[in-house]
Parts: C-alpha cells; sequence; structure tokens
C-alpha cells in the first residue's frame, strides 16, 4: 500500500511539472476545436459596384465617370478597345540626309497605298543649300521655314521598312501659278482607275502670311506619274471673319458613302495663339466643286489630323492642339466626332497604311501601321524632319496584347529635357525670395 502511495505521489509530481515545461504553442487544440481553413469570400451582401468589372453596362446607379466609361468608349477596358494602341518606332533604311546638316528635310507624308505589288508614299520634300533661316532671312533659295522652298517627292518599298526614293512627284510650278513657292503636305486619292494628289500650294514664304495658302490638286493615271496639274483651287479659303478665311492646310481625302471627303486643317483666332481645328469638304469628282460642310469645324482639335475608315464609319487620329489632342475619335457619319480613347505618343503626321481608303466600305478594318516624321530631329540651328515607320493595333483583325497596355515606358531623360526655362526658373526663383 506504501509503495503504492509513494508511486502515485511521484507521478503525478512529474506530470505537473512536464506541462509547465510545455510550450504554450505547443499545447494541442481540444479535439473539439474547429480546423484551420483559409479565409471564405464573403457573400455578395452589399450593393457596391462589382469586383470583377462587367462587360455590359450593368443596370444600376453609377457616377458620370463610370457612366462614360461604357457609353462613351467601344469596350470598358482599353485592351478591348479596338481604337486605342499604344505605338512603336522603327528607322526607315533608304534616306539620306546629309549628315543631318539641316539642308535635307522630308516631312507630312501621305497615306500609304498598295499599287503595282509595292508601297508607295508622297512627302514634302526640301534640299536647300542651308537650313531655315526665317521669314527676316529667307530668299529664293534660302528656305524661312522647313517647308519652305519644298517639292512633292515620292518612295517605293517590299516590306514597309526598306524604302526606294524615286525622285519628285509634283515639283513646283513657276511663278505665279499655285504652289510656286512651295508645294508642300500632300495626300493621296485614287478614285475610278485615276490617282489624285491633293497638297498646299505656297505663294509666299512661310512666316510672311505665306502659311494663307490654298489646297491644290495633279492628277495622273499611274501612281509613277506623271502627274498633270489641274491648275485651280480645289478648296476656297473662308469669308471674311470666318474660322478658316485664311488657312487650308493638311487635305486629306477618305471615299465615303460614294463620295470624296476632304478634311483639312486651318489656323484661327490670331497669332501666336493660334487655334486648330479640322473642317471637311465633300464632292462627287475629285476635281470639285467642293461643298463645305455646313457644321465646320467638325473636329475642334488636331494639329494634324489622319483618319481611316472603321466600321460604319470614320476614325480620326487627332494630334497636337486643342482640348481634345492625342485622342483617336470616330463618327459614324464622318461629321459628328465623339472621343473613342485617349492615346500617349501619337505619331506626328501620320500617314497610315489604309487598305480600304477607297473602297467605299461599310466596315471599316482600321490599322496597324503608316509613316510618320520627326520634327527638328539635332537643333533649331540644323532644323530638319525625317521620315518613320509607326506601329500600332487600331485594327478590327489584329489583337495585339503589348500594344494594348496603358502606359508607355519612358526613360526619365526624356522628362528632365522637358525642363524649366530661364524665365520660368527666375520667377520662381524671385518668389522664394519674397
Amino acid at each position: 500500500m506504501k509503495f503504492a502511495i509513494v508511486f502515485l505521489v511521484l507521478a503525478t509530481f512529474f506530470s505537473l511539472h512536464a506541462c509547465e515545461a510545455e510550450p504554450p504553442q505547443a499545447k494541442a487544440a481540444p479535439e473539439t476545436a474547429p480546423k484551420t481553413t483559409p479565409q471564405a469570400v464573403p457573400e455578395a451582401t452589399s450593393p457596391g459596384f462589382p469586383f470583377v468589372l462587367p462587360k455590359q453596362k450593368p443596370d444600376r446607379p453609377m457616377s458620370a465617370a463610370m457612366e462614360r466609361n461604357y457609353t462613351a468608349y467601344l469596350a470598358p477596358r482599353p485592351e478591348d478597345n479596338e481604337l486605342y494602341s499604344l505605338f512603336k518606332y522603327t528607322q526607315l533604311n533608304g534616306f539620306d540626309y546629309n549628315d543631318h546638316d539641316g539642308t535635307i528635310s522630308r516631312r507630312d507624308p501621305s497615306k500609304v497605298i498598295l499599287a503595282n505589288g509595292k508601297y508607295y508614299v508622297w512627302y514634302t520634300h526640301r534640299h536647300t543649300p542651308v537650313p531655315p533661316q526665317g521669314p527676316q532671312k529667307c530668299t529664293d533659295t534660302i528656305p524661312s521655314s522647313d517647308w519652305d522652298l519644298a517639292d512633292i517627292w515620292y518612295a517605293t518599298s517590299e516590306d514597309g521598312f526598306n524604302w526606294t526614293e524615286q525622285g519628285v512627284a509634283i515639283p513646283r510650278p513657276s511663278k505665279p501659278q499655285v504652289g510656286w513657292r512651295s508645294v508642300t503636305t500632300t495626300d493621296i486619292l485614287f478614285w475610278k482607275g485615276k490617282y489624285y494628289l491633293y497638297y498646299q500650294g505656297f505663294m509666299e514664304a512661310s512666316g510672311t502670311r505665306g502659311d494663307d495658302c490654298p489646297v491644290a490638286v495633279s492628277y495622273a493615271d499611274s501612281p509613277d506619274g506623271p502627274w498633270t496639274p489641274h491648275n485651280k483651287i480645289v478648296i476656297p479659303n473662308g469669308a471674311p471673319g470666318d474660322w478658316d478665311q485664311y488657312s487650308i492646310h493638311d487635305p486629306y481625302p477618305l471615299v465615303h458613302n460614294d463620295k470624296i471627303y476632304l478634311y483639312y486643317k486651318s489656323d484661327s483666332d490670331g497669332d501666336p495663339d493660334l487655334v486648330r481645328m479640322q473642317g471637311l469638304a465633300i464632292a462627287d469628282d475629285p476635281l470639285g466643286p467642293f461643298e463645305k460642310h455646313p457644321l465646320n469645324p467638325v473636329l475642334s482639335s488636331g494639329h494634324e489630323t489622319s483618319l481611316f475608315p472603321f466600321q460604319d464609319g470614320i476614325a480620326a487620329m487627332v494630334h497636337g492642339d486643342g482640348n481634345e489632342h492625342n485622342t483617336i475619335q470616330f463618327a459614324k457619319d464622318g461629321v459628328n466626332f465623339e472621343i473613342a480613347s485617349m492615346v500617349q505618343l501619337m505619331p506626328i503626321a501620320a500617314g497610315p497604311y489604309v487598305p480600304d481608303a477607297f473602297t467605299n466600305t461599310t466596315d471599316g478594318r482600321g490599322i496597324t501601321w503608316g509613316i510618320s516624321h520627326f520634327n527638328n530631329y539635332t537643333q533649331w540651328s540644323q532644323n530638319h524632319a525625317v521620315l518613320a515607320r509607326f506601329d500600332c493595333d487600331l485594327s478590327q483583325d489584329v489583337h495585339d496584347s503589348d500594344m494594348k497596355r496603358h502606359r508607355a515606358f519612358i526613360k526619365h531623360d526624356v522628362y528632365f529635357k522637358q525642363g524649366l526655362n530661364h524665365e520660368q526658373r527666375k520667377r520662381i526663383e524671385d518668389a522664394n525670395l519674397e
């Protein structure tokens, strides 16, 4: 009996001390404790906006921004918006710029077309003894601006990257014909078996009211010419007091509704704060008469604007100037444009390859590449422009996920090059002293 009592006391002693030494976190859980499981997603009891963005507009009250996300764009996500894209750029082979000394410039390319098994593009070409010297120093051989004393040249390519320059297409005519000072900023139309080049015809040097120039046209049976000048102004300037009373620039023809839609830009509201907007003139014949649309201007923004058939309407790439610059817009009727997307690094003076530009299509397929230019390629003392290729996904037939990303990566040095000028820095420093 004594032995049993001693054994019970010792067992109780060691049992108590074993419990004290056991770490708290190592204690066994009661058998009735629930097992640990991942936290369950609560059932949808909140009236909040859905976690997964609906592809269709939800039937619920929404803010103005969310309403706009479903009503103003082709899709609520940019990845699904056929009129949204990033842009990629490639240097072109085949063009000489005289070591970029400013004496040779190529700019303002036309739409690219496919003919005779190759691509064609037309553009403003300047080859002068010196770079532009401004309106006060210009002469009959010294240019005032990058597009002064220029002719229209063209080049061909089999792949869109390597080009062969073919030479002059539209030379400057003799004085006093339209364009004797310079012919620039051309674009191409194909209509009923013939080719038409529309362009600006300068009668004075740019900067001396020479920019108040009309649109002229030449035509040919082949994209290689020869080109016959029409020798008449195609789109006249507006009446005194009208928004386009002085300038008719950047002619851009498309075929829509069995007619020729010729879009153009004008500068208004005075210098130096010019307002640039886009107008439309319509004709049944490439040589006119063109009738300006009564709702002009049809686009409130854009320094250079390129357009292309898209679905059952027309899309516009609106680059530079105005509240709606750097947007892509769409108009079912080619007149009443609405913003379809906002983009970055849009090509300057884009001349896209538009396979259905002249087919009178009611299902425009969009664009994937073209030619643009870069202004002032080196520095102002050698001011000249160069042609480059751009690629994008503004097409119903392509879905390039890389082109649909939301942000273009821009290195820091590009930002720092947009630094304060001397006057701005001084203003800030003076304010700090106060």
